[in-house]
């Protein structure tokens, strides 16, 4: 009886601990649960995402794909229709080798001086280039298209004066081509003058510059202007 005391408040003490450890152990453990779904949650989102990722560089791939594919396929075509306008060209240049010949003994008429294949007109008066070439058209001729370096060297003889020729980019800024449709590429293009073309250089003095004209000698003397400035011009018609 004497030692009851002390024992039961060992007791109490041991349950206290052992009451304090378990309930530890519960908020341990449901601190553990709640992080293992946490983890849980993060890593199926992570995961979902990954998912989401990988299908979206899947489809990119096969995009990327389709474009190399349609890209393949149009430079093919591109390639076949330069082999096509480079055959066109030269079957044109025979068509022009035979009316040529056929026209040998054809004369121009008055005011008109023939080289080779074609007659050639220096107009009197000045106008715009769309003026010069409504006057050339309405002569039964359009303005000279300048086709290789023997037209080039003739033409130095006739035009005595600066004079719109049948070159122009008004399609497209750059692009330069002859009224006949031939692209500036396929015909000698070593005439412009130093620094030329240069669109105006910028400069709202000149604007905007699409129409070729060339200088007195002709040689290396190409020059874009505005359209609407006033040169004589030359037009140019089969006999």
């Amino acid at each position: 009886m004497f030692f009851s005391g002390p024992r039961r408040s060992k007791r109490s003490l041991h349950l206290g601990v052992i009451l304090s450890l378990s309930l530890l152990s519960v908020f341990f453990l449901s601190g553990l649960i709640t992080l293992g779904f946490f983890y849980h949650n993060c890593l199926y989102d992570s995961a979902k995402q990954l998912l989401e990722i990988n299908n979206q560089l899947s489809s990119m791939g096969e995009e990327r794909d389709l474009l190399n594919a349609n890209l393949s396929a149009v430079s093919s075509q591109l390639s076949f229709m330069t082999k096509e306008r480079d055959l066109l060209t030269e079957k044109t240049k025979e068509l022009k080798r035979l009316l040529c010949l056929s026209n040998q003994n054809k004369t121009c008429p008055a005011g008109w001086s023939k080289f080779s294949c074609s007659c050639y007109l220096l107009s009197e008066r000045s106008a715009s280039w769309d003026e010069a070439r409504k006057d050339c058209r309405d002569r039964g001729a359009d303005l000279v298209v300048i086709d290789s370096p023997e037209d080039q060297t003739a033409l130095s003889n006739i035009a005595t004066t600066e004079a719109w020729i049948g070159l122009n980019d008004k399609e497209q800024e750059g692009t330069w081509k002859w009224l006949d449709g031939t692209p500036l590429t396929l015909i000698p293009a070593g005439n412009w003058e130093e620094d030329q073309p240069d669109n105006g250089g910028g400069s709202s003095h000149w604007g905007e510059e699409d129409c070729v004209h060339v200088r007195t000698d002709m040689k290396k003397s190409w020059n874009d202007r505005s359209c609407s400035t006033s040169f004589k011009w030359i037009c140019e018609k089969t006999p």
